[in-house]
């Protein structure tokens, strides 16, 4: 019999990860324009039926929805709305001459030189196209003249596609459960959860509350390390994120003594071989990693059928 952990707080190492999402990023056909001719240092902008101006330029008006008469060259100076400090930055809307839409970005000034309805202009940023980090922000310019709203002449091919990712750098708590989890696998190699609220199943992974019952969960127990599919994907092409290469089975399991289902990976040698064998109700056994284990469960390398 094992017994439950002490749930009070105590100091436990972190988990440290990353979510990382690489996609493409399309902007369509007027924010493509803008992003095209910013390599120009000319700010793009739209003209609606109804005489608005806007700009960055914009596909539809936000206002009813009416689509542009063309686009334009919005001037580079403008008056300061608002503005406002984010992580030591100053971002402020600035309302270009003749445009009728407050137009975000970096404001290059301290804010104890700032004021609602001070005169700016842009500064552009050297080397950099197809961004509107090609405006580097807007700087303080009280004398800078009235500027002028022109069409835009030959404008350039819209940008299509954008490549763009965004990385999530985070640390996650182990906690008791967890810890004690993982710490059995690293030093024993063995599954361990606790048992449900009222029964002998063990809950994978452990956790302090039944799902169920919403009581205390019981004990620890451990499972064994062999177990039942309950359900299964054959992954037979490449994709962003992929641990291992195509063919391999996705599978869902719940070993013996547990009653919740493990996420983890088959090795296959080929589909069709994969189709006959692999499906709910299969019998399954952990293939541990040789050598030294690292505490998590990469540490189970795959799951492999029992052959009946």
């Amino acid at each position: 019999m094992f017994s439950a952990p002490d749930t009070v707080p105590i100091d436990l190492p972190v988990f440290h990860s990353e979510i990382s999402m690489p996609y493409t990023l399309t902007p369509g056909r007027a924010a493509g324009t803008f992003l095209a001719e910013v390599k120009n240092r000319r700010i793009t902008g739209t003209r609606f039926p109804s005489g608005r101006v806007v700009a960055p330029a914009q596909d539809f008006s936000s206002v009813d929805g009416e689509e542009p008469d063309g686009f334009v060259a919005a001037p580079h100076s403008g008056v300061l709305t608002a503005f406002t400090r984010v992580d030591g930055d100053v971002i402020g809307l600035v309302r270009l001459d003749g445009c009728d839409n407050d137009f975000a970005h970096r404001i290059l000034a301290d804010l104890s030189d700032l004021s609602v309805g001070l005169r700016v202009e842009a500064q552009w940023a050297d080397g950099i196209e197809g961004s509107m980090l090609a405006i580097a922000g807007f700087r303080p310019a009280p004398d800078a003249p009235l500027g002028t709203v022109e069409p835009l002449d030959n404008p350039e091919s819209p940008v299509e596609v954008v490549p763009y990712s965004m990385t999530l750098h985070y640390e996650h708590a182990y906690g008791p459960y967890y810890g004690r989890m993982f710490d059995e696998i690293r030093e024993f190699g063995r599954v361990m959860g606790v048992r449900t609220s009222g029964g002998e199943d063990a809950l994978l992974p452990p956790r302090e509350i039944d799902d169920i019952t919403h009581k205390r969960t019981g004990t620890w127990k451990a499972c064994a390390d062999t177990g039942t599919i309950r359900g299964c994907s054959i992954i037979n092409m490449s994709f962003i994120g992929q641990t291992r290469e195509p063919p391999y089975v996705y599978a869902e399991i719940v070993l013996d003594g547990a009653s919740t289902r493990l996420i983890h990976m088959i090795d296959i040698d080929d589909i069709e071989t994969a189709k006959a064998r692999i499906k709910p109700g299969t019998r399954v056994r952990a293939i541990w990693r040789k050598g030294e284990r690292e505490g998590s469960l990469k540490d189970i390398e795959r799951f492999e059928v029992i052959d009946a």
